[in-house]
């Protein structure tokens, strides 16, 4: 019973415009300037911006075309996901300094429980600052920091320190709850506000008002969710093993794809970029789907399933040309492709599609050391023969 009324202390923790700041902090010209991190020119979309591009109006998932009419002095730069999660790596071990109870939400986001660490390190306050100051001095970086007693409350906090900051949700918890609008919580977007507003409810506070019963006949499992929420109640638990569902990547195209071959090519870069990350984690899939989103923004799903495994970029890219063969693609223009590998399992249990054993484990071996070598000349530092000229330029049909 004591145990129950044990109050826990929960750090969210949330890098400042992370993609962003990581360019900045890798190329000194840009402290100060606005930057935009996205994909493929015009037709992509704003992965992530730095503050000072927020200041006119960018945010993340706007087209690079209309972020670059409303800030058009900011620098477009790709995404570098192997350099970011590289930095990730290293926040994440001064995060393990304070608990080993930390559940990953992203490579720059996490929850930390810290309420057995306060005997060692100080109140969460303290916890708080010191992680602060271990990735300023060290990385470079801002991170920002919420401190309550759950997750919901935690996250609410963080976004209430950014940028660059610590929040701390106070013992009379409803002068910090109550006047925050309702999109501020968990699964109320869009639709949801447009319903909650059609209530006449604005507030965190107007939606304490409501009865449950209400809630729940008006809105289901939604409901009573928000009900709990109304009041900052939260009983999940920070999970330190976080199951990694899917990986996957997609590319949009500055023009429209019409020939197989350019198509092909994509596709075998996005296989080296899932089969790395999946070697990152140790893992391999057995359902291979490929996204096709044609020219006129209809898109359709091809998938297949390999009882043994796959987890070879080779691999990928056959089974992604023989999908690509089942769609429209060549006689419809495509403007994106993915491919993503779902069902994760641990490594090493599948022989492959393509090869004997011998053959997989000398293309595993030539796989790891293409690995080391990109670790420590960066993603393009090294590539296929076939993949230099899309690497270097984006794709084009000209």
């Amino acid at each position: 019973m004591g145990e129950n009324l044990v109050v826990k202390t929960i750090l969210h923790l949330d890098m400042d415009a992370f993609y962003a700041s990581v360019e900045q902090l890798d190329r000194a010209e840009l402290q100060g300037r606005p930057v935009i991190v996205g994909g493929h020119g015009m037709r992509g979309v704003v992965c992530a911006c730095s503050y000072e591009a927020r200041t006119f109006g960018v945010h993340s998932a706007m087209p690079i075309a209309r972020a670059l009419r409303l800030c058009p002095h900011a620098t477009v730069l790709p995404v570098r996901m192997a350099r970011y999660q590289e930095i990730s790596g290293q926040v994440f071990e001064i995060f393990e300094r304070y608990t080993d109870l930390i559940e990953p939400i992203s490579v720059d986001e996490a929850f930390l429980d810290v309420t057995d660490s306060k005997r060692l390190f100080g109140c969460g306050w303290d916890i708080a600052t010191k992680i602060r100051r271990d990735v300023r001095d060290e990385l470079g970086l801002a991170i920002s920091v919420g401190i309550a007693p759950n997750k919901f409350l935690a996250k609410l906090a963080s976004e209430q320190a950014k940028p660059d900051g610590i929040f701390q949700v106070p013992e009379a918890m409803d002068d910090f709850l109550l006047p925050l609008p309702l999109k501020r919580l968990w699964g109320v977007g869009p639709v949801m506000l447009q319903e909650l507003e059609a209530l006449g409810l604005r507030t965190v506070g107007d939606l304490r008002t409501m009865d449950r019963s209400f809630l729940e006949g008006r809105l289901g499992k939604a409901g009573a969710m928000l009900f709990r929420l109304a009041r900052g109640e939260d009983t999940r638990q920070v999970t330190p093993e976080r199951e990694l569902k899917s990986i996957g990547h997609e590319d949009t195209f500055d023009k429209d794809l019409w020939q197989s071959e350019s198509m092909h090519v994509v596709l075998l870069d996005l296989a080296e970029r899932v089969a790395t990350r999946l070697r990152r984690h140790g893992v391999m899939g057995t359902t291979l789907t490929l996204k096709v989103k044609y020219a006129d923004f209809s898109s359709v799903t091809r998938s297949r399933t390999v009882v043994d495994g796959i987890a070879n970029a080779g691999d990928m890219f056959v089974l992604a040309k023989e999908l690509l063969d089942k769609t429209e693609a060549g006689r419809k223009p495509v403007r994106l492709l993915g491919i993503s590998l779902n069902n994760l399992q641990e490594a090493g249990s599948g022989q492959g599609l393509l090869f004997d054993g011998q053959r997989q484990r000398q293309l595993n071996d030539l796989d790891r050391a293409m690995d080391r070598l990109r670790e420590r000349y960066g993603e393009k530092g090294i590539c296929r023969a076939t993949l230099v000229g899309h690497r270097q330029r984006g794709l084009s049909e000209d």
